[in-house]
């Protein structure tokens, strides 16, 4: 299925920083980089990762258990979370992901006021277009989806007005898909967690994580902590994590995704313009505050980094963007790059792991990670808690699994 909707860019990542600059941790004896540390902390789940998988799974558990967020950096959700624009969309990711975006929609619709006191969606739409290369592809999806239908080429011009109507064939509409307030959500999410209990420890890089006598035992820079579980939310580095803890890895794979912020033109009202996605994959266009973000929908396989963008990679997107609309390239006020972390099947990773015990995987969210991220720490919670799982997400736990990486 297509890859492409969750867009990095920078706008949450500044108004998420300042909204969690506040959030301490705990008792301490030592500083970490402004926030107060322990030597020591006995919990019973230690969560690697506090972006938007762990800081989910936090506030999902922190009522029943003691947790601890482990994060690497000086602040949680610098690297994916931090870096997306994400739109809800029903009809994106394979049958897995779409029963995810299906159980994850009431959160979103219907979410509690106290943490998120303004609406998590807004509405978008996504007009999906075709040229002759995009042509079989437009037609494969509407033949898969729901919501989605198809409209005249004169509609799409109206939608979008900057489209060369001499190399568009065919177009396609979906008015449910939604702009998703990602900070909003991130930060609500550690609200809960930490009125619960949690407790957030950052510029904590995990070192060695060994299984003593039951428990986990995990060295960082920062703390030593032993825990009952250890939940691997890592993102790009879930695999590297997993070495640490002497577990083979499963080939959780960063691909790199860029974006160019272009000045919208001056004679257009692009408040209300669609998601601009080319059905052949090779660019997409959101409008945001008066200027265009454009990516070239690049996937290229890198280490896990703090992402930097490539500069032929981006020319070439833009250039292909050029041949599609009216409007030249003139000047690109800024530009960004961020990390899409894929299992090997493109199906997120949810599950314990059967090599060793208490270890248990939520890694793998691809693009999709803001949009399931309600369902995903929904079923991790009651994988974690042995209950019964949820009829809408039980048929996927098998699809889940990291067990279906073993052999």
């Amino acid at each position: 299925m297509r890859q492409l909707r969750g867009v990095a860019q920078p706008f949450p990542t500044r108004r998420l920083l300042n909204e969690i600059a506040a959030y301490e941790t705990c008792e301490a004896s030592g500083r970490n980089g402004g926030l107060r540390v322990v030597d020591n902390i006995s919990t019973d789940l230690a969560i690697v990762g506090a972006g938007i998988a762990g800081a989910g799974l936090a506030a999902e558990l922190a009522a029943d258990f003691d947790v601890v967020l482990i994060e690497r950096e000086s602040r949680p959700g610098y690297h994916s979370t931090g870096r997306s624009a994400a739109i809800f969309i029903q009809n994106y990711g394979n049958a897995a992901i779409r029963a995810l975006n299906r159980a994850s929609r009431p959160l979103f619709e219907a979410a509690d006021p106290e943490l998120f006191p303004n609406p998590l969606l807004s509405q978008r739409g996504m007009l999906t277009v075709a040229d002759a290369d995009g042509l079989p592809a437009l037609r494969s999806l509407l033949t898969q989806s729901e919501g989605l239908k198809e409209i005249s080429v004169e509609e799409a011009c109206a939608k979008f007005p900057l489209l060369r109507r001499d190399r568009l064939l065919a177009a396609a509409y979906e008015h449910d898909a939604q702009d998703i307030d990602v900070a909003a959500l991130h930060q609500g999410w550690l609200k809960k967690a930490k009125a619960n209990g949690a407790k957030l420890l950052t510029n904590a890089d995990v070192a060695d994580g060994e299984r003593v006598s039951g428990r986990w035992r995990i060295e960082t820079n920062a703390a030593t902590i032993d825990a009952n579980y250890i939940i691997n939310a890592a993102g790009a580095w879930a695999d590297r994590l997993a070495a640490t803890c002497g577990l083979p890895p499963l080939g959780i794979q960063p691909m790199r995704r860029t974006i160019a912020v272009l000045p919208a033109p001056s004679d257009y009202d692009t408040r209300h313009w669609p998601l601009v996605d080319d059905a052949a994959e090779r660019w997409y266009m959101k409008p945001e505050t008066g200027r265009l973000l454009v990516s070239p929908a690049d996937e290229d396989p890198v280490e896990p980094h703090d992402a930097f963008v490539d500069d032929m990679v981006l020319a070439e997107g833009l250039d292909r963007f050029e041949q599609a609309v009216t409007l030249p390239v003139t000047r690109v006020e800024s530009r960004w790059a961020g990390l899409r972390s894929f299992a090997p099947d493109r199906t997120p990773v949810a599950g314990f792991d059967k090599t060793v015990d208490g270890f248990f995987w939520l890694a793998g969210l691809g693009g999709y990670g803001v949009q399931i991220s309600p369902a995903l720490s929904r079923l991790a919670g009651q994988l974690i808690r042995r209950a019964s799982i949820s009829d809408d997400l039980a048929l996927i736990v098998p699809a889940l699994s990291p067990n279906r990486f073993r052999t």
